[in-house]
């Protein structure tokens, strides 16, 4: 039985992660209170008291807007904490998977966004996620899978999907953005495939997301469509396409987040299903109202 580390054990990923341990493994799950990544002694502490044998890094400074005022915030929990478990994993000569993002792009291509594509944050999100893969990379790279992800959602928690219902719950209308272009991730599927990642021991740089294109107005017509066939909502209500200046944000978002997997698809030997599926499968998870 292998123990494997699970970071950022309160957040939707990795409580997903903590359920999805294939046979063979178990789990050694921490939040903040339980491994203070950002403090390089209490990590090397933790990892000579516990010997994990592998870890998933899914603990992150996910506050795309606050980031560009709390700088240092955002630097200590992308950057340094990434490297001080990579440090730590490099001691024990053990596999890594790291999490990162599509901000480290600027969403300027015409094009879905391959590995080998040249990175250029918008903000301080995507910039602190960008160094930190770098930190993992330089530190662990023969051992360490970084996996970058879009548009994460799932049923329950705080996402785009459950915050839809919602809104769809309480008000007569909604304005969505209809000019960003991402796929919808599915985070079931997400933490298989970090679970994959690291049985594979493969070393590198990832793309996972579900299958497919939508842009946020999409995928929000999507959750009404599915929520209505399951009884989730009572009523539809008028969806209207906006475009990003009507939702004027401290950070600048990619317009194009699409992210070539299919590099990824082979590595791992399976296909995403298509973001739509996936949806389905997650609202038919939710209890009928």
């Amino acid at each position: 039985m292998k123990n494997i580390l699970i970071t950022g054990g309160n957040g939707q990923l990795g409580s997903t992660l903590a359920r999805c341990v294939p046979d063979g493994y178990s789990v050694l799950v921490a939040d903040r209170q339980a491994l203070d990544i950002t403090d390089s002694e209490s990590v090397d502490t933790w990892f000579g008291a516990n010997s994990p044998d592998g870890v998933i890094n899914a603990a992150a400074y996910t506050a795309v807007d606050n980031a560009e005022s709390e700088v240092e915030a955002a630097q200590t929990a992308n950057v340094e904490g990434p490297a001080n478990l990579a440090l730590s994993a490099a001691k024990l000569n053990i596999p890594m998977v790291h999490v990162s993002t599509d901000f480290v792009f600027n969403g300027q291509s015409g094009a879905p966004y391959k590995i080998e594509d040249r990175t250029d944050p918008l903000g301080v999100y995507g910039l602190t996620k960008r160094d930190g893969e770098q930190q993992v990379l330089s530190v662990h790279g023969k051992r360490a899978a970084i996996v970058r992800t879009a548009w994460v959602y799932g049923a329950g928690g705080s996402n785009f999907m459950m915050t839809m219902l919602r809104l769809m719950r309480e008000k007569d209308s909604l304005g969505v953005v209809a000019d960003q272009i991402g796929s919808p991730t599915y985070v079931v599927g997400l933490a298989k495939a970090c679970w994959l990642l690291l049985k594979k021991e493969l070393a590198g740089t990832y793309h996972w997301t579900d299958a497919g294109v939508a842009s946020w107005y999409d995928f929000a017509v999507a959750i009404q469509e599915e929520a209505l066939a399951l009884n989730l909502l009572s009523k539809p209500i008028p969806i209207n396409p906006l475009p990003t200046e009507a939702f004027p944000t401290p950070a600048v978002r990619p317009s194009n987040s699409v992210l070539d997997k299919n590099g990824t698809w082979e590595a791992l030997g399976i296909t995403a299903p298509h973001w739509r599926a996936n949806l389905r499968e997650a609202l038919a998870k939710l209890p009928v109202q």
